[in-house]
Parts: structure tokens; C-alpha cells; sequence
């Protein structure tokens, strides 16, 4: 297979979705030419990140210890598929329905990655592979894929997404635009994926995503893998924030915690909040931040589905009707139309647990 430089240079794993064994000499490289090719695409890269200020999991619980908490108990929110679901679902992917009736009696089922198969596992690395090898769209200046037209689209729209409540809906519909065009585009007809972060929480390096079949090994460097900011991404930092009853404090509890944490913790380019949909394992990582936010909408579907609160980066007021625009790839949509994966409207999935 061949990338071009700026995926290459967006891998912060030596080897990058099922390619073929490196030398030892093209493996030591791959950081000095991560550098090169960063250079050479400053156009593409004009800045590093938006200077999150991450939030450590005992400040979390003191920044929201007088906000409204939610009735029940967050170790008990899940979002069990039932075998007969499973079963309907598992390796395949069910073409969508309009119907909402229809979408919740039999959705999609995105699988935790040690519930996915070894065929669903390799055809979505096969899936990667196409879209990075595809042209680009030409909708978006200075990409050189159709994989890096993502890169790109989120690049114009951080400004907009990112510190501020638009954060969550906007990147659900991200992930799920990802996915259409890997079906559409690539072939790919199988169930989706997650990644269950809390599992792994201080050494995702355990995970054998993390190993050469799949997104390659993770490195235990400055430059890529901080365990300290990986093990923020912990079952006890997500409870905290899944008790928060409104939705402004969830979505900031959980986009300065786990999700900021996470982008660190793998490093290089995950760390570039900007440039991140580069590197595969963007989209492991926005699979659990959105798992995270059907959790926290399951507690209290009647209302967390009904309503939305917060702002927009304008400082505007978060309504149902506020749109979330996709450059294009994929009609622009309302949140009325994405707070529920099961609406039927335009999504119809749920995840394993």
C-alpha cells in the first residue's frame, strides 16, 4: 500500500493499519520523517493544538461538586444489546431504516474491539487502507486522500467544535459521516467498532489494537504513549462525569477529562487537537466519547433526548434545532435529529454495552 507523506507523518504507531513489517532502519525514522513531513505541510498544519487545559480527575470532582446530580447511580447506566440483537447484527452491517419503529427494534450494533471478530477486524483495516489510498475529494485544500479530506474538514471546524457544548453532537455525526463513506466509498459491510478506553485505562499498549495486524505498537516515549494521561481515561474519571444531570457539565467534565486525556496519552498527532482525525486511532477513541455520551443520555432518555443546554463557541444557546454542518460530505443535520442514535431519523445504532 502506499501513503502519502501526511499519513505518514499522522501515524504515531510504528506500524500503521496492517502494513507490511518495516525495517528496523525505516522504524527509527518514522519520527524524524513525522518532523520532515510536518514541515513540508505547515500550509495543512498552521497550529499545533488549542492549549486544552485538561482537567485531572480529583479537580474534576471538585469543579463539579455543586453542579445538579443526576438521581442514579452511574456505575448502573449501560447499553446492553440483547442476544437477539447480537445475533441479528454480528459480522454484518443491516442496511438502514428511515422508520424509527423499525431502527429500534433492530439497529446496528457497534462491537467493543475485543467483541469484534478477526473478519470484521481486518476488513476495517482494509477499509482504512482504501480510504487512504483513495483520492481526494478536492473539496478540501491541501489534502492528498480521500482518509485526509477528514483531517481536513475537522481542521476548518475546531474552531467551532471544541470547547464548547457543539462538541458532542458535532462529532457523533463526524464518526458516523466516517463510516458512511467507508461503506459507500470502500466497500466495508460490516458492524462498527468501539473502544472501551476504561479497560485499558494507564496502558492501552495492552490492547493488541495496539499491535502490527492492526494500528501497529504504541510507543512508551515522550513522542507517543503517556500512560499517566491514559490511565486519566479510568471507569471512576467517566462516573464522575455521567453524574452530572445537566448536559453542559457532562459534556465539559468529559471533553477536558477522559476525551482530552485520551488524545494525549497516545501522543504525537492525537495530540495536534486539530489535525488528530489523521491518525487511525481518532476514530477508536471518538467511538468511546460517544458511547460515553449515550450512556449519560440513557440515564434519562424522557429529557437528555427532549432538550440540550449550553452554548455554541459564539456563546449562542444550544437548541435541538441548531445545526451541525459536514462540509458537505454528508447533508448538514439539526441535534433534534442525532441526540438519539435510535431515532431512525438519520442514525440507527447502539453499542454492545
Amino acid at each position: 500500500m502506499r501513503l502519502s507523506s501526511l499519513s505518514w507523518a499522522f501515524c504515531c504507531a510504528t506500524l500503521v493499519v496492517g502494513l507490511p513489517s518495516l525495517s528496523k532502519g525505516a522504524k527509527n525514522a518514522l519520527v524524524g520523517l513525522e518532523m520532515t513531513a510536518r514541515e513540508a505541510l505547515a500550509p495543512l498544519l498552521p497550529i499545533s493544538g488549542m492549549g486544552h487545559n485538561l482537567v485531572p480527575f480529583q479537580k474534576a470532582v471538585q469543579e463539579f461538586a455543586d453542579a445538579p446530580k443526576a438521581d442514579s447511580d452511574p456505575a448502573t447506566y449501560n447499553d446492553t444489546a440483547s442476544p437477539e440483537e447480537l445475533a441479528k447484527t454480528n459480522g454484518a452491517f443491516r442496511t438502514q431504516s428511515t422508520a424509527a419503529d423499525s431502527c429500534s427494534s433492530n439497529p446496528n450494533i457497534r462491537f467493543e474491539w475485543d467483541d469484534y471478530s478477526t473478519s470484521d477486524r481486518q476488513a476495517l483495516m482494509g477499509a482504512f487502507k482504501c480510504l487512504m489510498n483513495k483520492p481526494p475529494s478536492g473539496a478540501f485544500t491541501a489534502s492528498k486522500s480521500r482518509w485526509e479530506d477528514f483531517a481536513r474538514l475537522h481542521q476548518m471546524y475546531t474552531p467551532n467544535v471544541h470547547q464548547n457544548q457543539k462538541f458532542l453532537p458535532w462529532h457523533r455525526y463526524f464518526v458516523w459521516t466516517f463510516e458512511q463513506v467507508l461503506r459507500s466509498e470502500c466497500g466495508f459491510d460490516r458492524a462498527f467498532f468501539w473502544f472501551d478506553e476504561t479497560k485499558h485505562a494507564g496502558a492501552f499498549s495492552a490492547s493488541d489494537l495496539f499491535s502490527s495486524p492492526y494500528l501497529g505498537t504504541l510507543g512508551t516515549t515522550s513522542h507517543c504513549g503517556n500512560t499517566a494521561d491514559q490511565a486519566q481515561c479510568s471507569t471512576s474519571y467517566l462516573n464522575s462525569c455521567l453524574a452530572n444531570s445537566r448536559y453542559q457539565d457532562f459534556e465539559k467534565c468529559f471533553e477536558y477529562g477522559p476525551h482530552g486525556y485520551g488524545h494525549n496519552g497516545v501522543g504525537g498527532v492525537m495530540a495536534d487537537v486539530y489535525a488528530s482525525p489523521a491518525e487511525p486511532f481518532f476514530w477508536f477513541h471518538h467511538t468511546f466519547v460517544d458511547r460515553a455520551w449515550r450512556i449519560w443520555e440513557l440515564a434519562d432518555p424522557n429529557n437528555r433526548y427532549g432538550s440540550i443546554d449550553g452554548t455554541d463557541i459564539n456563546g449562542n444557546p444550544l437548541t435541538l434545532d441548531t445545526v451541525v454542518y459536514m462540509g458537505g460530505i454528508r447533508p448538514d443535520v439539526t441535534i433534534r435529529q442525532i441526540i438519539n442514535t435510535l431515532s431512525g431519523d438519520a442514525l440507527c445504532y447502539r453499542y454492545n454495552y
